[in-house]
Parts: structure tokens; sequence; C-alpha cells
């Protein structure tokens, strides 16, 4: 599936762009407007990438912070380390298991996606910010042709970006 998303200023421009497509014979199922009184970006689709980091981070933190509690007690019981005298032999293999589960905790983090997280990369954040400023996007979907006739038809309303994609 092949996809046309072009940043409009305003829902006079947007309007007047999807009649345009109207007017074209385009299959208007195929052709959506975002923006306020239209679907929002959670109707249409578009994955916030901060939520998605979130959920790998959550999910491989689920499987690693056990093994990183048993490495780090099995690592302080084989090594007899006293990180702590006061609290034992045992307290510090718990200790050591504790650490252990930080350091599968901070793996997560970084493995995870918590990078993309940090510094918000995708074309989707970046439509859901035009969003937030009051601007409409046109999306189209379909065939290569439609898309190369849909680009043709929106460039006439100077839109202030306009990129295609392809599954």
């Amino acid at each position: 599936m092949n996809y046309l998303v072009a940043v409009l200023k305003d829902r006079i421009e947007a309007e007047e762009a999807y009649t345009a497509l109207e007017k074209a014979g385009l299959p208007l199922r195929q052709v959506s407007i975002l923006g306020k009184g239209y679907k929002t970006a959670d109707e249409f689709g578009l994955i916030d990438p901060n939520e998605k980091a979130i959920a790998q981070v959550k999910q491989l933190a689920y499987w690693l912070l056990p093994f990183g509690f048993a490495a780090g007690y099995t690592f302080n019981w084989l090594t007899q380390f006293d990180l702590f005298p006061w609290a034992g032999s045992v307290g510090n293999h718990i200790i050591g298991g504790i650490f252990g589960a930080i350091a599968a905790a901070m793996g997560s983090v970084f493995v995870g996606g918590g990078a993309s997280f940090v510094f918000n990369s995708g074309d989707s954040l970046s439509y859901r910010n035009r969003l937030d400023e009051g601007k409409y996007l046109i999306v189209v979907q379909g065939t290569e042709s439609l898309i190369q006739e849909s680009t043709r038809i929106i460039k006439q309303f100077k839109p202030e970006t306009i990129q295609g994609y392809s599954d």
C-alpha cells in the first residue's frame, strides 16, 4: 500500500484540496483529512512513537529484571564480594541481585527503545506536531498511479510538505 501525506496550512486549503481530488474522480474512501473537526491522529492510526517506545521498554524489562537479579545474585555469590559488611553474606547477595536488576532495567531502556523516546525520531511525531499547531493533513492511500495523480493535484495548493510512503 502506498501513502501520500500533504501538510496544508488551514482548513480551507485542506477542503479545497479534498474537493479537487473528488472532482478528479479519486475514490474518497481512500482520502482522509486529519485536523480539527476531522479525524485525529489516533483515529487515523498515526502511532505515537513515545507510547511505542514505552511499551517496548516495559516488555523488555518484564523479562530482563528477573534475569538481572539472578545474574547479580549469582555473581556476588560466586565472588563472595562484601559490598556492605554490615549486611552479611545473604544480604550482600541480595544487594548484588538488586544491582543486577538495576543494570537490567538500564539495558531495557537503552535497548528497548528508550533512545527513540528521548530523541523523538520518526515522521509520525512531526505530523502530530503539525496537527497540534492547527494545520491539516491530507492522506491518500492507494496504488502508485493513484498517488501520482493525487500528488499532481495536491501540489497545486502549495502544501508545506508533501511526502510519499510505501509499505
